[in-house]
């Protein structure tokens, strides 16, 4: 078994049966820590650890074979109760480019509906592409659901923190973009809540992956 150091993590792996995510006010590097008196489990595939550029929270993110998930662990290394997703929609703009900022959207609807979470998705897909003039510095976007049916995370790459400060600037309305289709994703019935982290990588070990390995 071989697990390599990474730096950052591969949200579009297909290998990939369901992710484990938790939000802590733990820091990064005390979670790698705890993570490093674990043995390694069987079944996880990756573990990322996130760093808010705000100071507050952390995120850790793993990605688990079918059937392999440990909640247990996540709980154990973060201090929170990790939620179950499962990755359903990715665009990339710019392959080539380094992300120096992720994105972490969270969407929260008042019940569990799996079809409408996909929904939703989608229409932030239509939104995007009606941009005429894309924001720069957008990279790539991560959509996942949760299992239960009531969330979505986003997981949006950018080349940096200030970027991103931008594009919100630009559409001034809490998008990042300035198309009128972004009206529908606003308007989205059953929303019960959303908002945005901004995260820097600190550290991540994958199983078996080595496109992003570091040098």
């Amino acid at each position: 078994m071989t697990v390599n150091q990474v730096v950052r993590p591969d949200f579009a792996r297909t290998d990939v049966d369901v992710e484990l995510v938790a939000e802590t006010t733990v820091g990064a590097a005390e979670v790698l820590a705890r993570l490093e008196k674990e043995p390694w489990p069987t079944g996880l595939m990756s573990f990322n650890a996130l760093a808010s550029t705000d100071g507050e929270t952390s995120l850790v993110y793993t990605q688990w074979a079918e059937g392999a998930a440990d909640p247990g662990l996540v709980r154990r290394v973060s201090g929170s109760d990790p939620v179950e997703y499962r990755l359903y929609r990715s665009g990339n703009r710019d392959n080539s480019a380094i992300p120096g900022c992720i994105v972490v959207v969270s969407v929260e609807f008042d019940g569990a509906d799996p079809q409408r979470q996909r929904r939703w998705v989608d229409t932030v897909f239509d939104a995007l592409a009606s941009e005429k003039k894309p924001a720069p510095g957008g990279i790539s976007g991560h959509f996942h659901v949760s299992t239960d049916g009531t969330r979505v995370l986003n997981y949006a790459e950018w080349t940096d923190e200030q970027s991103h400060r931008d594009a919100l600037a630009r559409s001034g309305r809490g998008t990042v973009g300035v198309s009128d289709e972004w009206r529908k994703v606003q308007e989205f019935p059953g929303v019960r809540g959303s908002g945005f982290r901004r995260y820097r990588m600190v550290r991540g070990l994958s199983l078996g992956l080595s496109a992003k390995e570091s040098a």
